[in-house]
């Protein structure tokens, strides 16, 4: 499975720094090749030349090329972050999570990892540090962020670890390790061939031109959702409300601000869907009128009379023919119940629904906690993860449904 891939193999200053060095060994008897590169600090847990002697290949830790000794290369950073289809950080310290996730390239590894087009080259972290140090706010934080960016964290196991304690902080075993390596590398271009058209973000209905009526989506949701389709090969369609966030690379981007606005798009793009994922807050309604002046307050009271928008997501399912279209159900309460509903009301092969009262769900978190509803009246409850492995755990039901 592995043949023919390079990784990158990056490691930092910990003492589960030894593990890198069977990591990269059954790496290379899975057939793939292993380019590493350490920092200063992790030359004094595990030496340079033992990386080289397993790998066959240089091993960078500078910005001078280690074979030819005093010859500085002022690429060397874009050429390693070019060349992989996959990297590993492990050990990943607290120093390197803090780094990458404030944007901090101060030596050769952290420069790489900026340099990475992540759509291309997935990044898997996999953290090693004392218990005290792990559950530290601020380590948890750069996980969480990280996390939220679609790094793929392989979470430390419990046990006993080097400083004498027992507790949460052993970096992932090699070989547990290896399995995502191969399960990551396994998805990529597995919904090559396929239009994925997806909605994301919240709608802006104009009450004049100061003031609108919309909700509280970020739209993390629906672009984590793209960037997971992208990197698994499918063409995406990104139609999206006004939100904060950076385009996914590599997708058609479609930005709309009212719903009539992202129905119009929609409907024109249904056509060369092969999948379809609802994720955006549309509004249900709008302003009977819209004012062309800002609206003055008055003595009294206001009525404001709201005429309906269109259900993007019904419409979808009376034209739907052969497109396999995913819904998303944001409630407060009856949350399978709504879900149920909708799958029958509105046409739909599978509903991903959320409680918006549970800590860790909603729409402005970086993390989410749903229910999967099938068709065939299947549930699947999904624990609290982040929207990006949310995102790929969608595609691969999707992908089991389409092929079974």
């Amino acid at each position: 499975m592995l043949k023919n891939k390079l990784i990158l193999l990056g490691i930092t200053g910990g003492i589960a720094a030894y593990k890198s060095a069977e990591l990269a060994r059954l790496l290379i008897k899975e057939g793939a090749s292993v380019q590493v590169v350490m920092t200063k600090s992790a030359e004094a847990f595990i030496t340079p030349l033992t990386m080289k002697t397993i790998t066959g290949r240089p091993v960078f830790s500078s910005f001078f090329n280690p074979d030819e000794p005093g010859h500085f290369s002022a690429t060397v950073h874009i050429d390693l972050a070019r060349e992989p289809h996959i990297a590993v950080i492990a050990p990943a310290t607290a120093n390197i999570l803090g780094k990458m996730a404030a944007g901090i390239a101060d030596d050769l590894l952290s420069t790489v990892l900026m340099a990475v087009n992540t759509a291309e080259c997935p990044i898997i972290l996999a953290p090693s540090m004392n218990t005290s140090m792990l559950h530290n706010p601020a380590v948890r934080n750069n996980i969480a962020v990280l996390r939220g960016r679609g790094y793929i964290v392989a979470d430390p196991q419990e046990g006993f670890l080097a400083c004498g304690e027992v507790g949460e902080g052993r970096m992932i075993e090699p070989s547990g390790l290896l399995e995502i390596i191969k399960k990551k590398i396994r998805k990529a271009g597995d919904f090559s061939g396929l239009t994925v058209l997806i909605t994301a973000g919240p709608t802006r209905e104009a009450l004049d031109p100061v003031r609108f009526l919309s909700n509280h989506s970020s739209g993390r949701m629906g672009y984590a959702l793209a960037r997971a389709a992208q990197e698994r090969g499918a063409h995406v369609i990104l139609v999206s409300g006004p939100t904060a966030l950076e385009t996914p690379p590599g997708v058609d981007f479609y930005p709309v601000v009212s719903a009539q606005d992202m129905y119009e798009v929609v409907m024109d793009k249904l056509s060369a869907a092969d999948i379809v994922i609802k994720s955006a807050a549309v509004a249900d309604y709008r302003p009977e009128k819209t004012s062309a002046q800002k609206i003055k307050k008055g003595g009294g009271e206001m009525t404001l009379k709201l005429v309906r928008n269109p259900d993007i997501l019904k419409e979808i399912g009376k034209n739907k023919r052969n497109i396999f279209v995913v819904g998303f159900a944001a409630e407060t309460e009856n949350v399978l119940d709504n879900g149920k509903k909708k799958i029958v009301d509105k046409n739909l092969d599978m509903i991903v629904a959320n409680d918006l009262t549970q800590e860790g769900a909603g729409f402005c978190a970086e993390t989410n906690i749903v229910h999967l509803l099938y068709r065939d009246g299947r549930e699947e409850k999904v624990p609290l993860m982040s929207k990006y492995e949310l995102s790929h755990l969608i595609l691969d039901r999707i992908r089991e449904i389409k092929h079974s």
